[in-house]
């Protein structure tokens, strides 16, 4: 591999594109080649090459139906107003495999805050995986842009930069320095964190609660607006409602994903935004009618379903999968959750970092 990359790609699924991003080593220009076709890591029309990672838009149909695609770097020598230095370019072919109409495999990965070696073990117990699903508090916080790296090892590891991931934020991901600079770092929609997907039979939507306690509260020293940010989202739910993209020709499966579960309420003082997470229940039941909730957080493993009265005191959607757990004693303890969607239902299968299948049951 390229001095200048680090890992190999993640491929982001975010709306209609996938997001091929790559840390690198120094200051580089990049760029994917697909068939004949270009597509640069540029801003107006400038290439970029003082960012640690790179971040390339490519139509999500596009790439599924090349099923390959090259990665191109171009090292920058010195980088000048006129007649800028560079290095000859460096190119790595890389295979693609879209996700399948059929008997799709998924893993799970939240709350890992900063481990890589568990949560890849965990995930391995699985087995192979068509998507891979990194739900929030993949790093412990963002005080520092080298934990961010964490994030692209774990996806290099696992799907070598040949299969597409999809990626929540957490609300440890909302604190330190970086924290407002995270969309740089992550996938994103247009700067959101939250957005729809599409790949093969699966439409998902991910939504963002932010933090997990009132914006005044004194751990956040008044650096939180996650009020208005829920507000925007409920806008963007009532948008997707209109647009109805969800009811696309081909769609098997429809997936809500979101890092807290807010269709419950919790004591004080993380009994938060009643009003606004009920409405998002009712939206969400009513119109979209997801098949299945994916959540962590809570850091447990465990499925509820719409009977269950207690864990519904916002309002009842689908099933809940909350499947990420991390113990820190003698040793580092992960468990995450693996997904097989079938032609007769969804199994969840919950395995964790001692290459144990803790257990298993079907939605």
């Amino acid at each position: 591999m390229c001095d200048y990359f680090k890992f190999d790609p993640a491929v982001f699924a975010v709306d209609k594109y996938y997001e091929i991003m790559m840390p690198v080593e120094k200051e580089s220009l990049f760029f994917i080649k697909i068939g004949d076709k270009y597509y640069y890591d540029e801003s107006n029309g400038i290439m970029r090459s003082r960012n640690d990672i790179h971040r390339v838009k490519v139509p999500i149909k596009v790439l599924d139906e090349a099923k390959e695609y090259t990665v191109c770097i171009r090292p920058i020598i010195e980088r000048k107003p006129y007649f800028t230095d560079t290095a000859e370019i460096t190119e790595k072919k890389y295979k693609f495999y879209p996700v399948p109409e059929k008997n799709i495999r998924a893993y799970h990965i939240s709350d890992a805050h900063n481990s890589v070696k568990e949560p890849v073990k965990a995930a391995e117990t699985f087995g192979d995986i068509d998507v891979l699903i990194l739900n929030g508090d993949v790093i412990d916080h963002s005080g520092d842009p080298s934990k961010f790296i964490n994030i692209y090892e774990i996806c290099s590891i696992l799907m070598k930069g040949e299969r597409p991931s999809v990626f929540s934020r957490g609300n440890h991901d909302l604190r330190g320095n970086f924290a407002e600079k995270f969309a740089d770092f992550t996938p994103n929609h247009l700067g959101n964190t939250y957005y729809t997907f599409r790949i093969g039979s699966l439409w998902g939507i991910l939504l963002d609660c932010g933090e997990d306690k009132p914006d005044n509260h004194e751990e956040y020293g008044y650096t939180v607006a996650c009020h208005v940010f829920r507000e925007r989202q409920t806008e963007f739910l009532k948008d997707v409602i209109e647009k109805k993209e969800y009811e696309a020709e081909g769609i098997k499966y429809r997936l809500l994903i979101s890092h807290n579960t807010f269709t419950h309420n919790l004591e004080s003082p993380f009994d938060i935004e009643k009003k606004i997470f009920s409405e998002w229940a009712k939206l969400l039941r009513e119109n979209i009618k997801p098949d299945l909730m994916i959540c962590g957080h809570l850091h447990e493993l465990s499925i509820y379903y719409p009977e269950d009265k207690e864990w519904n005191s916002n309002g009842s959607i689908c099933p809940v999968v909350v499947g990420g757990d991390i113990k820190r004693k003698e040793k580092i303890y992960f468990a995450g959750c693996g997904y097989i969607f079938g032609e007769n239902g969804i199994k969840a299968v919950f395995t964790d970092s001692e290459g144990k299948v803790v257990k298993e049951q079907t939605i």
